[in-house]
């Protein structure tokens, strides 16, 4: 062991570290804070993005859109940054083995193949569509006919995005991260060109009069629901960026890289997406981009952002299949890396065939995964910073179940588990997105902060009294 408790591992297995078996040691780190900005820059920039600012526009107007989408994101990264990336990138390891002390490792495998597999599937599946529309689209300006906005050309895209995407993950993070150093610089001036189209086409008059399509009768809460939607969107980093972020050299080069370049980019791109959609009635550039860039330029934006989709699904699988091995209780830990993430990617492949419906299901996905993504996060933080001062003992969380620190009856950490359910429950109770029921109290203090801190108080009293003394004996 290290001095700082790291294990110590031979230099032959270093490619063990990346794929998430060992912590990494420091010399073993090898994203800059130049790196690891544009592997954000290429998450946050993908097509995504601009369906969030479309979506924003369904409840408020341009200006107050753009106070949501702030708020929200500046709101939902804070407790993403926090839970996630902080702790990774000081001690080496992947987030899900920190979990360990907050639900036990069994309680870690119950969040990771329910919570966390369905959103990064669902995620996955998004970006696999979105890359399939750009294609059909493409597909249609060369060949003069409209081959519609959910045909087949769009299943037969999102595969083609899919197996794509599966050889870059393949190959590891050392190669996403090239692809991402390439992609990311080239996206940024993607969306300089759409702004420049859609200022071109548009009048800031109509922008900024432009009435929200779909709003409720209420003001107040149209507001707090975009808000609420745009906090989900920043919490949903969660599941990927502590994996990402234990291969930053430093502390600087992981959190402002994670926080302002995420926050930045995502909000570029919203910003975009929600001109478009108040304007043009669609935020999809898929739709607009090449009537408004005209065939050649805007088939070569639309490929552009069509392969951003597929590093994007690169990059969000990587830490779901680190989180899926490591959860699994080594049952496995032996299947090819190769293997494991095709097996992944078989759902998202089924999801292709019904491209619509991912479309009109996308604000409550996101508004439901975050009730359970910032619940995770509160109890993350209050374990981490709260219980047990920052520090853990490496070696010991590695060992789980066979070691004394981190070990639980059956492997579960039921103040962990409890506390997550409270958070979620206390979430869906101020604002359910299924059947946008909110209490009164939802315009003044949104769900996502109060859900947050529901689960860390549940869980440091349960920790309290079930587990008094617990996290004492790691701080030393």
């Amino acid at each position: 062991m290290s001095a700082r408790g790291e294990a110590v591992v031979d230099p032959k297995l270093a490619n063990e570290h990346v794929f998430g078996t060992f912590p990494l040691l420091k010399k073993e780190r090898f994203w800059s804070a130049l790196d690891f900005t544009w592997v954000n820059t290429a998450l946050a920039i993908a097509t995504w993005a601009f369906l969030v600012g479309g979506s924003t526009a369904l409840l408020v107007g341009f200006e107050a859109g753009i106070a949501a989408m702030l708020i929200g994101n500046a709101i939902g990264l804070c407790f993403m940054v926090l839970a996630s990336v902080v702790a990774s990138q000081r001690w080496g390891s992947e987030q899900y083995t920190l979990l360990r002390g907050a639900f036990g490792v069994v309680g870690v495998g119950i969040i990771v193949f329910t919570v966390i597999l369905v959103t990064e599937m669902g995620w996955s599946s998004l970006l696999a569509v979105m890359a399939g529309r750009a294609t059909s689209q493409v597909a249609a300006t060369f060949a003069g006919t409209d081959l519609g906005q959910y045909g087949p050309v769009v299943t037969i895209g999102g595969l083609v995005a899919i197996l794509i995407a599966w050889w870059v993950l393949s190959r590891g993070p050392v190669t996403i991260g090239r692809f991402n150093a390439i992609i990311a610089p080239g996206l940024a001036v993607v969306t300089v060109i759409m702004m420049v189209f859609l200022v071109v086409n548009t009048s800031w008059d109509a922008l900024f009069t432009a009435s929200p399509i779909a709003p409720f009768d209420d003001p107040t809460l149209n507001f707090m629901v975009a808000v609420e939607f745009n906090v989900g969107v920043g919490v949903s980093w969660y599941p990927v960026m502590g994996s990402l972020a234990r291969m930053t050299r430093s502390r600087k080069a992981a959190v402002w890289p994670a926080y302002g370049g995420l926050l930045i980019a995502t909000l570029i791109a919203q910003v975009v997406g929600m001109a478009a959609a108040l304007t043009l009635g669609d935020s999809d550039p898929t739709v607009w981009m090449v009537p408004f860039g005209g065939a050649i330029l805007g088939a070569a934006v639309l490929i552009f952002i069509a392969f951003a989709n597929i590093t994007s699904m690169s990059s969000i699988v990587y830490s779901t299949i680190l989180a899926i091995r490591q959860s699994s209780g080594g049952l496995l830990a032996k299947v090819p890396w190769k293997v494991l993430t095709a097996s992944f990617f078989i759902v998202p492949a089924i999801m292709t065939f019904f491209p619509q419906f991912m479309y009109e299901q996308f604000m409550i996905f996101v508004s439901v995964s975050g009730a359970f993504l910032t619940a995770i996060c509160g109890v993350a933080v209050a374990d981490y910073f709260v219980l047990r001062k920052q520090r853990v003992e490496l070696r010991e969380l590695h060992l789980g179940q066979r070691g004394t620190l981190y070990a639980f009856a059956g492997g579960i950490n039921w103040a962990g588990l409890i506390a997550l359910v409270a958070g979620a429950a206390f979430y869906l109770w101020l604002y359910n997105p299924i059947t946008l029921e909110t209490q009164a109290v939802f315009s003044v203090i949104t769900a996502s902060l109060p859900a947050a801190i529901v689960a860390a108080v549940v869980y440091l009293a349960l920790s309290a009294v079930l587990y008094r003394g617990r996290a004492t004996e790691v701080v030393r």
